[in-house]
C-alpha cells in the first residue's frame, strides 16, 4: 500500500504571510497596498538608510511603535512617521513631526512583512493572568497583551497548540526583547534587540515549557514587570507553513542544508551559540537565488548586500562559512515562512 497524506492544510501561504516593498514618495498619509489581507502585525523597515525598525500591531494600536534595534517604551506616532491604520489590503502610513523617513521618505525604498492573526483581540483566561488575544489557529499565529505581576504566572496564547517560538516586549517601559525558541528551552534565553549567545535565564520562562494552552513567566522583568504592559507575538509550527528549528554549521561555503519542507518566503537566523547579528532575507527583496539583501533585526542599519543562502523547493542551502551562518560547530536557530509547500494538501505523496 502506498502511504497518502496531505503534506500541509496551508496551499496558499500568503494568506497569512506576505512582503511587500515600496518606494517612498512623501505623500502622507499613504496607504499601501498588495498584502492580500488585512494584516494584524506589519514589521516594517527602511531599507536604504539607518532607521529603526517599525512593529505595530492590530492589539495594541496601529500607531504605537516599538522597534526591535532598540530597548525603548512603546511610542505613539512616532515622530519619524509611524503606522496609522490597517486596511484591507494593507496598511497606511503617516509622516511625523520631524520626518517621514522611517515610512515613506521619497528618496528611500522600504520593506515590510505582514502576519494575519484574528483581528480584534479577545479576552483569554486560560493562564493565572488574563490576556487579550487575536489568534489564527490555522496559520499558528497570536498576539498576546497582558499585565505584567512580577511574580511566577502563566498566560494564555490562544494558539491550540504548543508554542514554539515567541517574541517578548515591555510597552511600558525600556526592556529587552526576549524570545523563546523551542530549540533553546524554557530555561534559557536569547534577545532580539541584541547580538549576544543564549544564556541561562529561570527567571524568564519559570524553566516551563509552554503547552497548547499557555506559556509561563518567571519573575523576570523582561516579559513580566509588575504592572507592566507587555506584548508577545506567539507561533505553533505548522507543516508546510512555519518552521522553527536549529542547525549546526560547517564552516565551509558549501554549507548545511536547512530542511523546511517548503519554499521559503521569510527567515530570520540567528548564532545561538556565539555572539553575532540575527538576520533577515525575504523573498520580496530578492526575487532569485542568491538571497543577497540582508537587514538586522537587531540593528537600525540600512540594507546590507551578502549572499549568505539560497531558498529551495523544501528548504534553505547555506552558501557562506561567514559566522553569521556557518561557524564551524556553531549551533543556528532559525524562524521560516513558506512562499509555497513543497507537497500541497490536494498532492497524494508516498512516503514524503
Amino acid at each position: 500500500g502506498v502511504w497518502i497524506m496531505a503534506y500541509t492544510t496551508i496551499d496558499n501561504p500568503f494568506k497569512y504571510f506576505n512582503t511587500v516593498t515600496y518606494s517612498g514618495n512623501g505623500s502622507n498619509p499613504r496607504t499601501l497596498t498588495g498584502v492580500g489581507f488585512q494584516p494584524d502585525w506589519v514589521w516594517l523597515k527602511n531599507r536604504t538608510d539607518s532607521n529603526g525598525h517599525t512593529l505595530a500591531d492590530a492589539v495594541r494600536g496601529a500607531n504605537k511603535t516599538l522597534s526591535s534595534d532598540g530597548t525603548g517604551a512603546e511610542v505613539t506616532d512616532k515622530s519619524d512617521g509611524h503606522l496609522d491604520a490597517f486596511t484591507s489590503d494593507g496598511f497606511t502610513v503617516g509622516a511625523g513631526s520631524s520626518s517621514d523617513a522611517r515610512v515613506n521618505d521619497g528618496s528611500h525604498t522600504y520593506v515590510a512583512w505582514n502576519w494575519l492573526a484574528g483581528g480584534s483581540a479577545s479576552s483569554n483566561s486560560n493562564g493565572s493572568i488574563t490576556s487579550s488575544v487575536s489568534a489564527n489557529t490555522t496559520a499558528g499565529f497570536s498576539i498576546v497583551s497582558y499585565t505584567g505581576t512580577g511574580s511566577n504566572a502563566t498566560v494564555g496564547h490562544g494558539l491550540g497548540a504548543n508554542m514554539d517560538f515567541a517574541i517578548f516586549k515591555l510597552r511600558s517601559g525600556s526592556s529587552a526583547w526576549l524570545v523563546y525558541h523551542k530549540s533553546l528551552g524554557a530555561t534559557k534565553a536569547i534577545y532580539l534587540n541584541e547580538t549576544g549567545a543564549v544564556g541561562t535565564n529561570s527567571s524568564g520562562f519559570n524553566d516551563t515549557e509552554p503547552t497548547s494552552s499557555v506559556f509561563s513567566l518567571g519573575s523576570g522583568a523582561t516579559a513580566n514587570t509588575s504592572s507592566g504592559t507587555q506584548i508577545a507575538y506567539c507561533f505553533a509550527e505548522k507543516k508546510g507553513y512555519s518552521k522553527f528549528g536549529s542547525y549546526t554549521g560547517n564552516g565551509n561555503a558549501d554549507g548545511p542544508f536547512v530542511y523546511t519542507g517548503f519554499k521559503p518566503a521569510w527567515v530570520l537566523f540567528k548564532k545561538s551559540s556565539g555572539t553575532n547579528n540575527w538576520n533577515l532575507y525575504d523573498n520580496k527583496r530578492d526575487t532569485f537565488n542568491p538571497e543577497s539583501n540582508l537587514l538586522y533585526p537587531s540593528l537600525s542599519d540600512a540594507e546590507a548586500s551578502f549572499s549568505g543562502v539560497d531558498f529551495v523547493s523544501n528548504g534553505i542551502k547555506i552558501k557562506t562559512s561567514n559566522t553569521n551562518f556557518n561557524d564551524s560547530g556553531g549551533t543556528y536557530i532559525f524562524m521560516a515562512f513558506a512562499e509555497a509547500p513543497f507537497v500541497t494538501a490536494g498532492t497524494k505523496a508516498a512516503g514524503t
